[in-house]
């Protein structure tokens, strides 16, 4: 069974950083796309971050230049780094690991909570 378990989320001053982690355990870690998104209330859930089995790299155009998608293979862990976060970037990370192959699977965590206040 796969779990998929975010962590780091908190409460942060505006200007501050966070380092979300996603650690991932049941599968094989290497062969899926990670992807964080957010959702704030009242919000639909958006995609902020991507990083593909090859380590390429997608951003939202709001998080570019702040946030950093990253991911260990060995440690099957998917981090974001978000840094210089304003009161917009509050919410609910959520944790996606996804692949598109002739066996589709997509798996999500539970989220971690983001809030960015003075």
């Amino acid at each position: 069974q796969v779990h998929i378990v975010e962590s780091g989320g908190g409460l942060v001053q505006p200007g501050g950083s966070l380092r979300l982690s996603c650690e991932v355990s049941g599968t094989i870690f290497s062969i899926y796309d990670m992807c964080w998104y957010r959702q704030a209330p009242g919000n639909q859930r958006e995609g902020v971050a991507m990083i593909t089995v090859n380590g390429s790299t997608v951003y939202v155009d709001s998080v570019k230049g702040r946030f950093t998608i990253s991911r260990d293979n060995a440690e099957s862990t998917a981090y974001l780094q978000m840094n210089s976060l304003n009161p917009e970037d509050s919410g609910v990370y959520y944790c996606n690991a996804d692949k598109q192959d002739d066996d589709p699977r997509s798996f999500w965590g539970r989220g971690t909570q983001v809030t960015v206040s003075s």
